[in-house]
């Protein structure tokens, strides 16, 4: 099972290391963690979804429920920097490969491993989901909003969404750092 990123510093390393690759790949990757969407969400993006809207609205495709993320003001900043000169119809993270083809999860599994292995990531398991995992445990650890986030990841209840971004691993850990008979 793949993790989130906790350490900020290292995600503002990779944010760094993907300026230096292209904008493409640094906006893909700032919009995986500021929204938590899912990567075959994000891979169907087009310039149309995010030009001077509020909000990107999408319907998941893993569960079909229609959903509805904030652009906020920094993100917005990100994405109409990228789409300056784009046409509507362009899918947002597109391939080098074709015309107008949205990048793979393999292509976006290559970009992402490539860039950790650069900053030399330490962590055990890191893909795609890695970032909505990165999403819900900064977010759970700033509001403390278990319910709040269940409902944005779609969860069934609070135990999954705790487990799904890895908090209760860190809880038990941490319970047992001082614990000692």
């Amino acid at each position: 099972m793949v993790e989130p990123i906790r350490d900020v510093d290292k995600i503002k390393e990779l944010k760094k290391e993907f300026m230096g690759q292209n904008y493409r790949n640094y906006l893909l990757f700032v919009v995986g963690i500021n929204t938590g969407l899912r990567i075959s969400d994000m891979l169907k993006l087009k310039v149309e979804d995010v030009k001077n809207k509020t909000h990107i609205y999408i319907s998941e495709g893993k569960t079909g429920k229609s959903k509805k993320f904030f652009i906020n003001l920094n993100l917005r900043e990100d994405i109409d920097m990228y789409i300056k000169n784009m046409k509507e119809e362009e899918h947002l993270f597109q391939s080098r490969n074709g015309n107008n083809k949205p990048l793979s999860r393999s292509q976006v599994y290559r970009i992402l491993n490539k860039a950790a292995d650069n900053i030399d990531l330490d962590i055990e398991n890191f893909g795609c989901h890695s970032l909505r995992k990165t999403f819900g445990y900064h977010h759970y650890q700033k509001y403390k909003d278990v319910a709040l986030l269940q409902d944005i990841f779609n969860h069934s209840s609070p135990s999954v969404t705790l487990v799904y971004i890895g908090i209760n691993q860190d809880v038990k850990d941490k319970s047992l750092q001082d614990f000692y008979l």
